[in-house]
This record gives C-alpha cells, structure tokens and sequence, in this order.
C-alpha cells in the first residue's frame, strides 16, 4: 500500500490522522480527556453539515446514510441520560448536579454515539489502521526512551494537567513522563487494564493493515501492550476472540463443520476432564492477582445489594465512595454493567445491552463478507470483555479510533 494512497483526502481524515499519530504531545499534555470529545462534536457538526447540504446530485461516497445500528446506540444513550436525570430527581440532588453530571454523561457515554456516527463520514479504514500502527511503534520508542531514564536514574515525572478543572476524574489528566518498565505499565491509557483493551483493539486492526511491515509492528506492538498491562481479562481475551471470530465468519464452511463435528466426539468423552481444567484455569485465573480479585468480588457484592434495595429501576445517578474494606472505591466500578445498574438502574443496563447485541449480530451477519465488519466484530467482542473489568464509559475518550471503525463497518455494503 502506496504511502500516497495512505495520506489524508479531506478534513474528517486529516483530524483523525494526526489526532492518532499525536496522542503522545496530547498525552503530555494531560488533554486528551478534553481533546478527543473536542474531535468528536466537531465532527458530528460536520457531518450535520453535510447530510444538511446535500443533495440528489451529490455522489454516494459524499452521501450521509445513516445506519440502523448507530440510530440503536444513539438511542440506548439518550435513554441512560433520561434515567441519569429521573435519578437526580428521585434523590433530590439538585440542579447543578444535574448539569455537572449530564456534561460528564456527554463526555463519556455520550462518545459512544458521536463517534460510531463520525465512522458515516468519508473516512478510509485503512488510514487508521496505518496511524495506531504508527502509535504503537511510538510506544515502544516511549518505553525504551523510559527504561533508559530508570536505568540511569532519572527520576519519573507525574503530574496533573491544569486541564483537570474542565471536569472529570483525576486519573484522566495525569500524565507520567517516563515509562520504564514497571511493575505495570500503561503509558498513554492512565489505567494498565485500559492499556491491554486498546492493545487487543489495535491488534486487530494492525491484522488489516495491508504493508506488512507496519502489520509487524502494530501485532508486535500491541502484544507489548497486552503484556506489560499484566491485564488478565485481555491476556486471555485476545487468542478467545480471534478464534470466535475466525470461527464465526467460517462456520459456514463444510470443513468447519466437518471437523467441529470430529471433535465434538472426543470432546463428549472427556468432558469431566475438560470442565476441571476449565475450573482449575479459573482458579489460577483469580490467585494471579488474588487481591484485586478480593476487592472487586466485594464492589459487585456492595453494589447489588444497594442497587437493588434502593434504586432498582433508574439507579442513583451518582456513584458513592465505599467504606475501607474496598480502599474506598466508589461503588459500581470495575464493571460496566455493574456500573449501569448502579448508576442508570435497570433501564439504563437494558439498553445497553440491547445495543451490544444488535451490533454483534448485525455486524456478525456482515463479516461473512466484510473484512471492515471483521474488525468491527472483533471490536464488540473486545470491548465485551472489557466491560466485564472496568467501566468502557470513563475511558471512552480514549476507544474512539474503536468506535469510528464500529461505524464504517455499520455503514459499509458488504462485498
């Protein structure tokens, strides 16, 4: 693929292109939190531009067509934002808090329908694939430029951005100038688990990416990432979801089923011995970070006790800090699901789930023949796992080259 053929054609481009290939100056700047919902309502205002100015002349690649899926996830946020609000209402939190939490709410669930909308504009996959390539070579430059630094005893630099009074959570503005190798790393993500969801995403898009060269070092890469996060949930996560998609998009085929069927045989005879592996592989799974492990069983128990008995329906619009035994985590976190219910009660969990699972299977029916749908497959999954481990809204900021391809590949005419 011509480097030619890989430079920018119009503005929406141009923005995503360099907005990927700069997280790293963004970074340091501790801006990214502000920056990226910047990127998205600019774009979304120019997409309204367009579908506004367009007419039965304009050619079907400059054409705005919005997809049944996005209007899916569009909606799901709106109703999380209506239960946001009857939530305030029902604990009289006040007015200022409605309006701090709804600006919050547009800064992070709200980024799951402006971005997958900006994937409608005229946006080559193929760009993006090259720019996190292209990001994820900076960041072994950066860990290797972080490991010198320790090595010869510079002291790390942590601090955070002035930009912290726009609102947000303290954790979204640090910035760490040096990343040796730690204990864990997690460089650009603030959040090692948040690192390794990002590795597994860029992962399969760097698979598409057609220069084998920058495919090389956007796997390798993102492998890195996935290890140095010491994340287990995307540890385990990447071999099951390239295997599921494989299999998904294959399962079709007469020697798939032919050899499914071979060793459903076995596999029936030695079922015993395959569920106390699975056991034995789960309590190894908890023991590699027994305390973590500890905490969260906690937060979920905590969490569904006081969701259920208080706010089964519209949630408490608010997470509250929990007492000592879970270092004072606020509960609903390290879940999203948890985290809906919390926060958006049943409603808001609802709809969300209603909008993963029209997307895995509108975007399942496409990857038969779709490699865009493929990734975008790949991607639902993805972001399904991590779900499980940590709360996708408060990073969302940070999944939006994720979202956008969730779009193009909503969008795409299979071929």
């Amino acid at each position: 693929m011509s480097g030619i053929y890989l430079k920018p054609q119009n503005l929406p481009e141009k923005l995503i292109w360099y907005y990927i290939i700069g997280t790293y100056p963004i970074y340091f700047l501790g801006a990214q939190f502000v920056v990226a919902p910047l990127l998205g309502s600019f774009l979304i205002f120019y997409l309204l531009l367009k579908w506004w100015n367009q007419t039965e002349e304009t050619s079907i690649s400059e054409k705005i067509t919005i997809s049944l899926s996005v209007w899916v996830w569009v909606i799901a946020v709106l109703v999380i934002e209506f239960a946001l609000i009857v939530a305030h209402i029902n604990f009289n939190l006040g007015t200022f808090t409605l309006i701090k939490s709804s600006l919050l709410w547009y800064r992070t669930w709200g980024l799951f329908a402006l971005f997958p909308l900006v994937g409608h504009l005229n946006i080559r996959p193929q760009l993006i694939y090259r720019a996190v390539c292209i990001l994820c070579l900076q960041s072994l430059i950066v860990v290797l430029i972080g490991t010198i630094a320790e090595f010869i005893g510079i002291p790390n630099i942590v601090y955070i951005s002035p930009l912290k009074a726009s609102g947000g959570m303290p954790i979204q503005y640090e910035t760490q100038i040096f990343h040796g190798i730690q204990s864990r790393l997690k460089l650009f993500a603030v959040w090692p688990t948040f690192l390794a969801l990002l590795g597994n995403i860029y992962f399969c898009m760097a698979m598409r990416e057609k220069d084998k060269k920058w495919q090389f070092v956007g796997m390798f890469s993102s492998v890195f990432m996935i290890v140095v996060s010491q994340s287990r949930t995307a540890t385990v996560g990447l071999p099951i979801v390239l295997v599921a998609v494989w299999f998904l998009t294959n399962c079709w085929r007469p020697k798939v089923q032919l050899a499914t069927g071979l060793l459903a045989f076995p596999m029936g005879l030695f079922a015993q011995e395959l569920i106390n592996l699975i056991e034995s592989f789960r309590e190894q799974f908890d023991k590699f970070r027994a305390g973590s492990s500890k905490i969260r069983a906690i937060i979920y128990r905590m969490t569904l006790e006081r969701w259920w008995y208080d706010a089964p329906i519209w949630g408490f619009g608010l997470r509250d800090e929990a007492p000592a035994i879970v270092v004072n985590l606020p509960l609903g976190t390290h879940n999203t699901w948890f985290g809906a219910l919390y926060s958006h009660g049943l409603v808001g969990c609802v709809v969300l789930a209603i909008a993963f699972l029209w997307s895995f299977i509108h975007l399942l029916i496409k990857a038969q023949t779709s490699d865009v749908a493929k990734v975008g497959l790949s991607i639902i999954l993805f972001l399904f796992l991590g779900s499980l481990a940590d709360n996708l809204e408060v990073f969302a900021y940070l999944l939006w080259p994720g979202l956008i391809l969730l779009g193009i590949a909503f969008k795409e005419n299979p071929t």
